[in-house]
Order: C-alpha cells, then structure tokens, then sequence
C-alpha cells in the first residue's frame, strides 16, 4: 500500500510540473490532425481565405496550372496562419492561407495557464522587482577564482619546406596606416 501511494504522489507531482508539456503537445496533435482532415478532405468552406505571393526562383522547377494542397504552419505578424493551397508560377510562390485561430488560442491559453501558475510561487512586490528577481540569475556572470599557475608560450614548428621568413608572427604595430597622397 505505500509503493502505491508513493506512486501515486510521484505521478501527481509530475503531472502538476509537467503535465501542461502534455496538455500542450496532446492538443496541437488534435490541432494538426484537424487540419490534415480539413485540408486533405476538401472541408475549407466558410474559411476566410487570404493570398500571398513570394517571389523565388529556383532552378528546375515547372510551372503549375493548379493549386495543389498544402498544410504549413507559420506566423506572421504575432497570428498563426496555414497554408492550405500553394502553387510556382513564373517565378512566384502563390500561398492561400487561412487564419489558425484553434493554434492562437491554445497558445495563448497555455501562456495564462503558466503564468497563473508562477505567479503563485512569486512575491507579490512590484514588477520590476519580480523580473528583477526572476530573471538576474540569467543575466549574471559568474565570478570564476581560478588562477592559472602557468603562461602560454608561443612555439614556432616549421614544417617541411614551409617556413615564415618573419620572426615573429604577431606586430606590434604603434604607427597608423600611412596616408594616401594626391
């Protein structure tokens, strides 16, 4: 019974550190699956469909009469968007793409979700002072006591036939470069 409980709490503990990581990563993969439907299905109606052009050349590549599926994530402008249709011609890369609202609000509430849950564990002073506290450790250098005992020579191999006819690689130059004269 107690390897049971100890089990028990051990699991609790996790989830409770870890287990928006898994809420996270559960969620997006309902998020990709949807959209694979959507747009392999042919399900985009009543989506507000937008169109970009990026001009690209890259060698080989055909034109293409139609547009043909497309599911890529990106972000623009702070807002996730996918691509649903693209096709190459001349020269130009036509996207259609529609607005990932699911993606945009799953994360923003994952960001509420952990900072709800941090904020709990901070003091409650002003804010400066809160990333002050947070943050400083980041940001600092550590003092390092080590001295070294030794000095590093400079050694000169000659390999083979290849030999610098200078003595010594490194000058110490005192003088700016000369001026060029009309």
């Amino acid at each position: 019974m107690k390897r049971f409980i100890a089990i028990f709490l051990l699991c609790c503990f996790g989830i409770y550190h870890f287990g928006y990581y898994v809420a996270y990563f559960s969620f997006n993969l309902q998020i990709e699956n949807t959209w694979v439907d959507k747009i392999y299905g042919d399900k985009l109606d009543g989506l507000e469909e937008r169109f970009l052009e990026i001009p690209m050349t890259l060698p080989y590549m055909a034109d293409e009469e139609e547009f043909r599926p497309s599911n890529t994530r990106f972000e623009k402008d702070g807002q996730h968007f996918r691509a649903v249709k693209q096709r190459y011609v001349n020269d130009t890369l036509q996207i259609v793409y529609v607005p990932d609202t699911t993606k945009n609000s799953l994360d923003n509430t994952i960001k509420t979700w952990i900072s709800s849950l941090v904020q709990d564990e901070l003091p409650d002073s002003g804010n400066n002072t809160l990333l002050s506290k947070t943050f400083v450790k980041d940001y600092i250098q550590p003092e390092n006591q080590l001295v070294y005992g030794f000095s590093v020579l400079d050694e000169r191999q000659l390999i083979g036939f290849i030999f610098s006819a200078y003595q010594s690689q490194y000058l110490n130059l005192n003088t700016p470069p000369p001026e060029l004269f009309s």
